[in-house]
């Protein structure tokens, strides 16, 4: 996937949105909560971690997670190469042209 940005999102429509990620060796996304938000996440690149509800499951490519509205989870790059992904949020998390070149800057650092 060619995509080395933390977070792209590359289409908003009315009721989903698709945004591609990769997380350096080492990185997670974070715990969150979407309250709100279904979440599908398909892994294209490297191997790692999804926490969900504080069980953990390995994913790596060609995995498929699917997150709920209001689980808490997390995904951790646990392998030597980035985790790419991309995931589909419904509805919409983040505005049209969201990019975060790394998690820092997506924090607001």
């Amino acid at each position: 996937m060619n995509n080395d940005a933390f977070r792209d999102e590359v289409m908003t429509g009315k009721e989903c949105q698709v945004v591609l990620m990769s997380i350096r060796p080492g990185e997670e996304i974070g715990s969150e909560v979407h309250d709100d938000h279904d979440q599908i996440l398909v892994f294209v690149e490297g191997n790692g971690q999804a926490v969900l509800d504080g069980q953990v499951r390995e994913v790596g490519t060609n995995d498929l997670v699917f997150v709920h509205a209001g689980v808490e989870h997390n995904f951790i790059n646990t392998g030597t190469r980035p985790l790419k992904l991309y995931t589909v949020y419904a509805p919409p998390e983040h505005p049209a042209g969201t990019r975060h070149e790394s998690k820092d800057e997506a924090e607001g650092g």
